[in-house]
This record gives structure tokens, C-alpha cells and sequence, in this order.
């Protein structure tokens, strides 16, 4: 009887937590970004996943002339590409409650950035951290979801 009544317990308690796993949040949608010296709201980021990873791309921005706007600054495959479109968030994988292991670009300087990001207020806010070496050596920004 205890050999039962701890595989009903086991199976519950090991349920649950795939449950919890699954529902956990996710950084994949639409979120606002805001510009760091002013703190007004600069663009709007998509997140997907695409085989296993997360990436971001500019979707829109709070500037007119951002329609035209290709990044000259860029150094990779995104040089010459334009605003809109532009994959900012690359290569990002789950690690336990953070995203890590890709880069983010910052399309002003062309500088790319090691990044790591996690969820905070049951996912309305994302901190994107990009640095170089280590994370203490970086500038976080805090995004905020765009209600589906």
C-alpha cells in the first residue's frame, strides 16, 4: 500500500511540475522598447522562436524616418539592411528562467553584444542585458509587453 500511495504521490507531484514548465512564460510576442536617455518608447520588437531559439526583429518604430533607415553601422549580415525587419536578438536558448547563449545588436552603433534576458512581473516585463565578456560589464533595458 505505501508502494502505491508513493507512486500516486510521485506521479502527482512530477505532473505538476511538467505542468508548471510548460506554462511557464515565454519572451515570444511583441514588446516596446524605450530609448535610454530619454525613456520614451522607440519601437516595437517581435520575439519568435525559430528550431529551439529565440530571435527578435524590429517591427516598427516611433520615428518616421526609420522606414527608409538601413543599418550602416552594422559589421555582419545585416549591414545595409533595413530598420524595419532588422534582427536585433539572435541565437537566444532556454536556461532554466533565462534566455541566453545569443547576441543582441545595437543598430545606432552596429555593436553586437553577448545577451542574456529574463522575465519579471509574470512575463509583462522582459530585461534584455547585452555586454561584452562578462554580464557585469553591460547596460540592461526593460521592455514591456504588448497585450495580444
Amino acid at each position: 500500500m505505501k508502494t502505491i500511495v508513493l507512486a500516486v504521490f510521485a506521479t502527482a507531484l512530477f505532473g505538476a511540475g511538467s505542468v508548471a514548465i510548460a506554462a511557464s512564460p515565454s519572451p515570444v510576442g511583441d514588446w516596446r522598447t524605450f530609448d535610454d536617455h530619454t525613456g520614451l518608447e522607440r519601437s516595437l520588437v517581435r520575439i519568435e522562436e525559430h528550431g529551439g531559439a529565440l530571435v527578435g526583429r524590429i517591427v516598427s518604430t516611433t520615428d518616421p524616418t526609420s522606414i527608409t533607415r538601413v543599418c550602416v553601422k552594422c559589421e555582419d549580415d545585416r549591414k545595409d539592411k533595413p530598420i524595419i525587419g532588422l534582427e536585433i536578438l539572435r541565437d537566444m536558448h532556454r536556461d532554466g528562467d533565462e534566455w541566453k547563449g545569443g547576441h543582441a545588436l545595437d543598430p545606432e552603433t552596429g555593436g553586437v553584444y553577448n545577451a542574456i534576458m529574463h522575465l519579471e512581473d509574470g512575463g509583462a516585463k522582459l530585461v534584455v542585458r547585452g555586454y561584452v565578456g562578462i554580464s557585469l560589464f553591460g547596460r540592461s533595458q526593460t521592455w514591456l509587453r504588448v497585450a495580444p
